[in-house]
């Protein structure tokens, strides 16, 4: 193999006949497997020296225990997959498919979100109400609290959404997220809106109305403040992370059963138990789906299946009880990786196969 095929592929510059060969090569004997992990351990070490950031790309870093998993975590999630050209045209293929976002007006009629260009909409008197971009909406204004309809927007899988309310305030809504709000909000009372699902928010400052999430059976209630909220009906928690300013998440039921957050804070409310708890986390870990990332820290492997699940809108079937009780520790960049970027990196520490047909990844013992 020569140096210029594999520079080319260390900066990301090969074609994709380029990187077919170069891995043909690398799987041809376990001679150019060490020397291929040799040269991508210089060519990483060398870039860090030049001050590039580890978490610029996509990473998973495994719990060391030998040498080649502390090698590991230093490796770029794009350079450890087989079969480049066939698996990334079979999900590119797939996306054809891909489910549009949803959003349902208050008279009840739905429209797909798949809008190219900016569109307006307006009220029945002719009056601005909100600005369409292709990934966020805009709203403005006020009505009286009679008037007050709400909408809702359902995302699906693989996709994300940003919506800026009436208030000024920022949602950014993850994947399989149904988010219920004011088309405007009313001039009295409290900002209500209903979350099933996952979103960021960034509230706008209003002490006279204050800002309340219903997320399954518990509100979050704040003045103004970012935190994030994970409440997908799928899971038996409601999880609230503050980032700044203050908030408090009650039994919608029972509000006296509360509790009042603090900056880099998360409480989870648990359904089976009614109980709230709380505890101090690395903000970044959760609300870095914001960015573009899916960001781990000893996380297990049923739960990165699910996340990968509403991110890349696959199913993922695993029958390899070693990969279920791995965790799994790092950052990938969602734009950079796919499905079998993530999953032939994660075999190299914890060896399974897996078998790709349409949408549904079944994972079994390695053979």
């Amino acid at each position: 193999m020569t140096s210029e095929i594999l520079n080319k592929y260390l900066s990301n510059e090969a074609s994709e006949q380029e990187v077919q060969a170069l891995f043909e090569w690398i799987e041809a004997s376990e001679e150019n497997k060490q020397q291929f992990i040799t040269a991508k351990k210089a060519w990483v070490l060398n870039a860090l020296t030049d001050d590039i950031k580890l978490d610029a790309v996509p990473v998973i870093s495994m719990k060391p225990k030998n040498k080649m998993r502390q090698f590991m975590r230093y490796v770029a999630v794009f350079l450890i997959f087989v079969g480049l050209g066939s698996t990334i045209l079979l999900f590119t293929e797939k996306t054809k498919d891909a489910k549009e976002i949803v959003l349902e007006f208050g008279d009840g009629h739905s429209e797909n979100y798949s809008q190219k260009n900016q569109t307006v909409l307006l009220n029945d008197k002719g009056v601005l109400v909100a600005k369409k971009f292709p990934n966020q909406i805009v709203y403005f204004g006020k009505v009286a609290d009679a008037n007050v309809k709400y909408n809702t927007l359902t995302i699906p899988y693989g996709k994300r959404f940003k919506i800026t309310l009436s208030d000024g305030t920022i949602v950014s809504l993850n994947s399989g997220t149904t988010f219920r709000y004011p088309e405007q909000f009313g001039v009295n009372g409290n900002r209500n809106v209903y979350l099933s699902g996952e979103a960021f928010f960034e509230v706008a400052k209003d002490k006279n109305h204050p800002f309340i999430v219903n997320a399954d059976q518990v509100d979050i209630k704040v003045l103004g403040t970012k935190f994030n909220i994970s409440a997908y009906p799928e899971n038996p928690t409601v999880n609230s992370t503050l980032i700044e300013g203050s908030i408090a998440m009650y039994e919608t039921s029972n509000p006296s059963n509360s509790i009042i957050l603090e900056p880099n804070q998360m409480a989870t409310w648990m359904s089976n138990s009614k109980k709230i708890t709380l505890k101090n986390v690395d903000t970044a870990f959760y609300n870095a789906w914001t960015k573009g990332e899916l960001a781990f820290k000893d996380t297990p492997f049923s739960t990165i299946a699910k996340i990968i699940q509403r991110t890349y809108d696959v199913e993922i079937i695993n029958q390899n009880s070693d990969l279920a009780r791995q965790n799994f520790t790092g950052t990938i960049k969602i734009s950079e990786s796919s499905v079998e970027n993530i999953l032939d990196l994660l075999k190299r520490d914890t060896p399974f196969h897996y078998s790709i047909e349409q949408k549904t990844i079944t994972i079994t013992n390695p053979r």
